[in-house]
């Protein structure tokens, strides 16, 4: 056995997350550190902003912090690592309803398999958001659907997984209207009236939209800016649903661009959705990517 920090490894748990099928398995996983040597503790959320405040004040004492629960677990752990000088190597048990962090890892789905990757897997740098200050892990964004993701309740999410986030949507189909933005960059200026924005570092977004693997890395210092311009003419609608299921991007109502740093000027103040959990947004939106942030095995 190991000795040191290390080999010390701190296992947040969020139990009401997803399906709750974490519970069934904590003692298999339990025991598949204990076979590898790791002295174990675990620490179980009891409401939002847990697993980011036993990050920040435990996560210095060990050598390996992992967390098991959804995106917004996942989010909060390391928002809370984020504020630690010196920062462990991140481990992610992927047990809520859409886990779209782990499929753009390429995480295994089972809890198990995923438990010993935490182990075995190899190390990897990953670059982490900062949306005015506070930390996401692989998508901002405001606009259509945007408040699927936060706004349905627990409970459904874990009884029917995604079609929950599809009943939501269509719930909000009436409230959805363009918003008079200002997007600047190093690079460029856009300015228009759009229907959604994202800014992600993610091959999967809410488990529906996806953006291909040439356009994406997770530790390249840079973020993908997805906009979708208010369409003028019906054809301009189907340019856009076109566009979106090809990942062909023609620049004029479905734009596509990657940057390290970019503002966003709001007209109105309107909220955001960060990995999910929401946002209440500000009329000035200033986001960065920190490269190499966090250390994570995968």
């Amino acid at each position: 056995m190991k000795n040191g920090k290390e080999n010390r490894v701190l296992l947040i748990v969020n139990p009401r997350s997803g399906l709750q099928k974490l519970k069934n398995h904590l003692l298999e996983i339990v025991d598949i550190y204990s076979k590898a040597g790791c002295e174990l503790t675990v620490m179980t959320t009891q409401r939002g902003g847990d697993a980011a405040r036993i990050a920040r004040e435990y996560g210095g004492d060990f050598g390996k912090v992992v967390c098991s629960g959804g995106d917004g677990t996942f989010n909060e752990t390391v928002s809370g690592l984020m504020e630690l000088s010196e920062r462990p190597l991140l481990g992610y048990i992927p047990a809520g309803t859409t886990n779209d962090f782990a499929v753009s890892m390429k995480l295994a789905t089972n809890l198990k398999k995923a438990a010993q990757q935490t182990i075995t897997g190899e190390q990897k740098t990953i670059d982490i958001g900062r949306f005015n200050g506070r930390c996401f892990s692989y998508v901002a964004s405001f606009g259509a659907f945007t408040g699927a993701s936060y706004s349905a309740p627990q409970n459904i999410k874990n009884t029917i997984g995604h079609l929950a986030y599809l009943i939501e949507g269509v719930n909000d189909l009436s409230n959805i209207r363009p918003y008079k933005v200002r997007v600047e960059t190093k690079e460029r200026v856009l300015e228009g009236e759009y229907l959604f924005g994202a800014v992600s570092n993610s091959t999967s977004l809410g488990g529906m939209l996806k953006l291909g693997k040439k356009y994406v890395d997770m530790n390249d210092g840079l973020f993908e800016v997805l906009l979708v311009k208010k369409p003028d003419k019906a054809i301009e609608l189907q340019k856009i649903i076109s566009g979106l299921l090809t990942q062909r991007y023609d620049g004029k109502v479905v734009t596509l661009f990657s940057t390290s740093e970019v503002t966003f000027h709001m007209e109105e103040v309107i909220p955001w959705s960060l990995d999910g959990e929401y946002e209440p947004g500000t009329a000035e939106v200033h986001i960065e990517n920190i490269r190499d942030a966090i250390r994570i095995m995968v």
